[in-house]
Order: C-alpha cells, then sequence, then structure tokens
C-alpha cells in the first residue's frame, strides 16, 4: 500500500470545477443514505469540530476543524482543520485534504444542486445576499451551472463590500454589480442565495416574487436565521438533509418550536430531489432550499478531490 494522498488548497484547487463538484454531490445522492454524527469540544469560542460521514460504497470520511474567534484579530483563520477519507472495503487512508478545500466546494456545489432541481430552468437574474467568502464561491459555481444565466448582484450591509466583490468577479462571464436596495433586489431577481450571519432575518416574504428560488446558507447554529416566518411557512421547503437540519439549524428549529410550522412541512431533500422523487410544482410557486452542510457532503466533495488530484 502506499501512502494516502496529501491534498492542500493551493496544490488542487485550480485542478477542480464546479461542474465536477456538483455532479458528485449528485452521484453521492443516488447511493443509500448516509450515517452520520457530529462532536463538539472546547468552549464556545475555541471549539474543536469533528464531523464523521460512512456512505456505503463509497467509504468513510472525518473532518476536523478547530474554531477560533480570536484569531482574526491575530491575522490567523478562524477555521483551520483537515479530512481524513478512507476507503470503503478496508478502511485504509486514502487522503487528507485541507478542510478549506473540501468546505468551499462543498458548500456552493450543495447550494447550485438543490437550484438545479428546484429553481425555474430559465432563471436569468442571480441574487446574492452577503459578500464573504463564500459569497464569490456562490457567483462562481451559480454562473458555471446555469446557461441561461444573465446577470448577478450583491447586496451587503455594507454597500462598499458588496461593490469591492463585484469588481473581483469580471471573470465570471456575466455581469456581476452591487445592488443598492435590497427589497427592489429580491423584486427583480429569479434567484436569491444568502449566506450571511444574521441571526435575524433578512429575507421577508413580502419582498420575493412569485416563481423565485430561495437558497439559504447562512444560517447554521441554533440561534441564526436569515427567512422571516412568512416566508418559511409560505414557500415550498426543501433540505440538503433531513438529518443535519431539522433539529439543528435555527431556520427551521426556531419556527417550529414557536409552532410556525411542523418537520412535516419540508417536502423533501437531496435524496429525494435528484431522483426526481420531490420538486416545483408549478412556475409560479416560491421555493426554499435549505443547506446545512453535513459530513456526507463533505466526503463526497473529498472523494472527487481525491480522485481529481490522483
Amino acid at each position: 500500500m502506499t501512502g494516502p494522498q496529501l491534498i492542500t488548497y493551493d496544490d488542487a484547487a485550480a485542478r477542480l470545477t464546479w461542474r465536477g463538484a456538483v455532479e458528485a454531490l449528485r452521484a453521492g445522492h443516488r447511493l443509500p443514505r448516509a450515517e452520520v454524527a457530529d462532536m463538539f469540544l472546547g468552549p464556545a469560542d475555541a471549539t474543536l469540530l469533528s464531523r464523521g460521514a460512512w456512505i456505503d460504497g463509497l467509504g468513510y470520511g472525518v473532518k476536523s476543524v478547530t474554531v477560533l474567534d480570536g484569531n482574526a484579530a491575530r491575522g490567523l483563520p478562524t477555521v483551520q482543520g483537515a479530512m481524513l477519507v478512507f476507503e470503503p472495503d478496508h478502511g485504509q487512508l486514502d487522503a487528507v485534504v485541507e478542510s478549506r478545500l473540501v468546505t468551499e466546494f462543498k458548500t456552493a456545489a450543495d447550494s447550485v444542486l438543490g437550484a438545479l432541481c428546484l429553481a425555474r430552468p430559465d432563471s436569468a437574474r442571480l441574487l446574492v445576499v452577503g459578500a464573504g467568502t463564500v459569497a464569490a464561491s456562490l457567483v462562481r459555481a451559480y454562473a458555471a451551472l446555469f446557461p441561461k444565466l444573465e446577470s448577478a448582484a450583491i447586496w451587503a450591509r455594507r454597500p462598499e463590500q458588496a461593490e469591492a466583490l463585484a469588481r473581483t468577479l469580471g471573470d465570471v462571464g456575466i455581469p456581476v454589480t452591487a445592488a443598492p436596495d435590497l427589497p427592489a433586489a429580491l423584486g427583480e431577481t429569479d434567484i436569491v442565495t444568502s449566506a450571511t450571519m444574521a441571526r435575524e432575518p433578512v429575507l421577508k416574504a413580502e419582498w420575493v416574487r412569485p416563481g423565485t428560488h430561495v437558497d439559504l446558507i447562512g444560517a447554521y447554529k441554533a440561534d441564526m436565521r436569515e427567512a422571516d416566518d412568512a416566508l418559511i411557512s409560505q414557500a415550498a421547503l426543501f433540505v440538503d438533509s433531513r438529518a443535519t437540519t431539522l433539529h439543528h439549524i435555527g431556520e427551521l428549529l426556531i419556527p417550529i418550536s414557536n409552532g410556525v410550522i411542523t418537520a412535516d412541512a419540508v417536502r423533501g431533500d437531496l435524496y429525494d430531489l435528484v431522483p426526481g422523487r420531490a420538486g416545483r410544482q408549478s412556475e409560479s410557486e416560491i421555493t426554499l432550499f435549505k443547506n446545512g452542510g453535513g459530513a456526507h457532503l463533505d466526503l463526497m466533495i473529498a472523494r472527487y478531490i481525491a480522485g481529481e488530484v490522483g
């Protein structure tokens, strides 16, 4: 046996494609449902997070990262870590992949796969809410996978941040601009994808026009949310995985706890969407996809990365 591959972000990022990442997730959701588990250790502001998954036919994976809130002030990354990938037959270690690489491609590809299953095929206008690192990946991934996309707009609480990000995305093949007014931008878009750190809703149902696809990424803790109760209750609601979203993420946990919706309001996850057992019912329907992430998605993407680099 040769040693495991050691794969860093700088070595591999340029060799990967958004289409390849999305297709890896699509293929992974045709396999049996994953078994997943998370472990948290340490204080709230200096946590070790380990997420593991097993998928029959694909193997085993564990991504462990430290999340230290104080690192930004020291000029250090807030999140640092690696993913271990084990082959399915004998449990041998195949690859050690820098976590940043896995997370970047997993996060945007997860959302785009949901949109390919739920958004109107003729969607021409994209709105990104938030202007951080994830927002840049979202513009690139959506532009690569939606051939009828004609433009993208970015809205952020700090307009200068949206303008600065838009200027860096001149190579994506469509015009990218900063949106000065969020309600007005929502009234003109076909797909809105939100990646913020909001703890109070930033998207309101009254601003979203019929037929829009809403993609929610940012709320990943129990006290975080990006969409208001009306949008959550009125839209056709889907998630990437019931197991990693329903009772863990504020976007769903809070409205369920308050009696706004029940868990049964979720019409399906990617295991239903990919084979076509669930999806959009009409052109005017507002669809909403909650991207919650999960170790099984990390494993699917890490397998794709290892295959491309190897």
